[in-house]
């Protein structure tokens, strides 16, 4: 029996999602929990796996359970055998060839930007702190040459592993509230670091230093080493991801 849980994290205490030899990862967190709720082992696949310091409100894994439990059982008992920062949000039953990775058809990411003359302790675990004002007009007409199909090329880590940097960009879209800035970003996938890149690069035209017209160039350049710099990670939260089945959830007792 295959199932599909929502997970929801703070990331900033975890080296990312995906599991690693020391187990601090969220990945580790999760399948600790469910091995004591089912007592065995219980393999999981995630829709992304977030790097660290990064977080999530609509993380999507799937497991097939050794047991049977009813669905609100599954979240009330996981639950209590995670941390605080780490909550699983719904359970459903999924066909068997469901996968949370490879039949998702879009993600969603948030970025938070903190933007005001002093920082602030209230935001500094989920948005990154710029000093300087940015023009958030001139940021969202550059944004819009990422839309469509590109070579993400020059916004894609060194390190990344993705067998082409080809990929589909839907939504890019910033606003303004009140000191907060914040881009709304969905693709059919992501590179690795790309939207941190994406917003390194659009905060240099945001405060003034590159003009809009940059972004189209450093598309066109695919020269990661003239764009801007890696944006730090807690400002990103994996907000959602979509997929063509909808998920059938019970209401918890």
């Amino acid at each position: 029996m295959r199932l599909a849980m929502g997970l929801a994290y703070d990331g900033t205490d975890f080296r990312g999602y995906q599991t690693q030899p020391d187990g601090q990862t969220v990945q580790d967190m999760l399948e600790r929990a469910l091995a004591l709720f089912c007592e065995t082992e219980v393999p999981t696949v995630a829709a992304g796996r977030t790097d660290a310091g990064v977080h999530a409100q609509g993380q999507v894994i799937h497991l097939d359970a050794p047991c049977e439990r009813p669905l609100w059982n599954w979240v009330r008992g996981v639950n209590s055998h995670l941390p605080e920062a780490i909550r699983v949000r719904w359970a459903a039953h999924v066909a068997d060839d469901f996968h949370a990775r490879f039949s998702a058809r879009a993600r969603r990411y948030r970025y938070r930007i903190y933007n005001d003359p002093v920082d602030c302790p209230m935001h500094q675990r989920f948005a990154t702190w710029v000093f300087q004002p940015l023009d958030v007009e001139a940021m969202q007409v550059a944004s819009q040459c990422l839309i469509g199909e590109h070579d993400f090329s020059a916004f894609r880590a060194a390190e990344c592993q993705a067998q082409s940097p080809l990929r589909r960009l839907d939504v890019c879209e910033w606003q303004r509230k009140g000191s907060e800035v914040i881009l709304e970003i969905e693709a059919n996938a992501f590179l690795h670091h790309m939207v941190r890149n994406i917003v390194g690069s659009l905060v240099e035209i945001g405060r003034g230093a590159q003009p809009v017209e940059w972004m189209q160039e450093l598309l066109k350049g695919r020269d990661r080493e003239v764009a801007g710099r890696t944006f730090p990670p807690q400002g990103l939260c994996l907000a959602s991801v979509s997929y063509d089945c909808s998920f059938q959830t019970e209401p918890l007792r």
